[in-house]
Formats: structure tokens, sequence, C-alpha cells
């Protein structure tokens, strides 16, 4: 499995069986096989995560495409003639595609993340599931958040996920690894790649050089393009 970052919340991951772009809104992506099919996520409508763009991507053309939306973006926005290759998910759901199968998890934001499974890889796409702590808010809405946050990374208990993409947000700033650290300790992933940094390349460091980040600092991935073995 090679994975590339595009930008901000988006990745490229090629498998034996199919490539998955999750989160496009801009940014280049690499030539592609025309021979693999073409699964495009989006994880919700906001405009750092989805784009009507990916309904126009060079690297579409020519191939099998399948597009994976969350169901609170717009049916409208889909061109016609792209309608009968997508599909809308929401919280809680399941479907396969093929070689390929899609579950959902409720954002603390909007929409979804994505549980995906290909051949014998598991990834995971937080989307903006995360636990949203900020600054000034009233304790009473940030403790809401975390309890809804951490009960949905419960239902990942029993997964194991080779590949998991996770916020990583300065914008929190005290509490910007509060997510990340809580679902690497108790969530079974092998690969972990920060995402949702708003171009801030010094936050991955400040994470890894936190006390609560060595167990699992030598897991998170920090260049691209980047192979599993």
């Amino acid at each position: 499995m090679t994975v590339y970052f595009i930008y901000h919340s988006s990745f490229l991951v090629e498998t034996e069986e199919a490539y998955l772009l999750f989160d496009y809104f801009k940014g280049d992506i690499p030539v592609l096989d025309s021979r693999k099919p073409l699964f495009i996520f989006a994880s919700h409508r906001h405009q750092d995560h989805f784009s009507e763009e990916i309904f126009r991507l060079p690297a579409a053309k020519g191939r099998k495409v399948t597009y994976i939306l969350s169901d609170d973006i717009w049916k409208k926005r889909v061109p016609p003639d792209k309608r009968d290759v997508t599909v809308f998910l929401g919280p809680g759901e399941t479907q396969s595609f093929g070689a390929v199968e899609a579950e959902t998890l409720k954002s603390t934001d909007e929409g979804v993340a994505f549980l995906v499974s290909v051949g014998d890889h598991v990834i995971y796409h937080a989307g903006d599931l995360n636990d949203w702590q900020w600054e000034g808010e009233p304790e009473k809405v940030n403790r809401s958040y975390r309890e809804q946050y951490r009960s949905e990374i419960q239902k990942l208990r029993d997964k194991k996920i080779e590949l998991a993409f996770l916020p990583l947000d300065p914008r929190q700033d005290t509490y910007f690894a509060d997510g990340f650290d809580w679902f690497m300790k108790h969530v079974s992933v092998q690969w972990v790649y920060p995402m949702h940094c708003w171009e801030d390349e010094t936050v991955t460091e400040k994470l890894k050089e936190l006390p609560c980040s060595r167990e699992y600092a030598d897991r998170i991935i920090v260049k691209s393009p980047f192979k599993t073995d």
C-alpha cells in the first residue's frame, strides 16, 4: 500500500486492488494506473473536505469511478451524469462496492468518518470526527464534544487498523493533541498520518515531543509518499 498526501485532509491510497481518494478539494494527484478503479470519498460538505472538482478530475477519466459521499452533501451538487455512480452514506452505515467495503461513524462536527476495508487493508479516515475542545468554550460544551468523540471511537475498539488519518489541529491550542492521543491509546492502529494541520509543519513535531506520545511516536508518518510492507 502506498499513501500520497495531497493537501490538508486529502490523501490518495493505492492498494493492489484500487485507488482511494479522501476529502479532495485541491492539490496535485500523481499519475494513476488506468486499470485500477478509483473510489472517491468525501466525509462532509465543508469546503476544506469537499469540492465539486472531484467530478472533473483528470485522474478519473477513462476508468471506473465510484463516489462515496456523506449524506449531508446536497445531492444536487452531483452532476446528472455522475449520479448513477454516486452513493450517499449516513452515520452507522456499511456498504460494499466490489473489493471495497465502507463503514461510517458519526462525526462530532459534520458528516461522517470512514472505515474502509480493501483486500487485506483496513484504513480509517476521520474527516472531522475529533475531540473538539476549545479555549473559552463553556465546560459543558467541551465535555459534550469529548463524550461524543469517545463514544464513537469506542466502536473501533475491536478493529485492527493498518492506517489512520487523524486531525491534529493547531487552532485548538493546548487541546490540539487530545483527540489524537485518545485514539492512539484506545484503538489498534499500525500507522497514523496527522491531517487537518492548516499548513502548520511544526504541529506533528510538537505532538512527538509530548510525553503522552512516547508509546506511539514511532508510528506517526511524517513523509509522503509512504509505503507499507
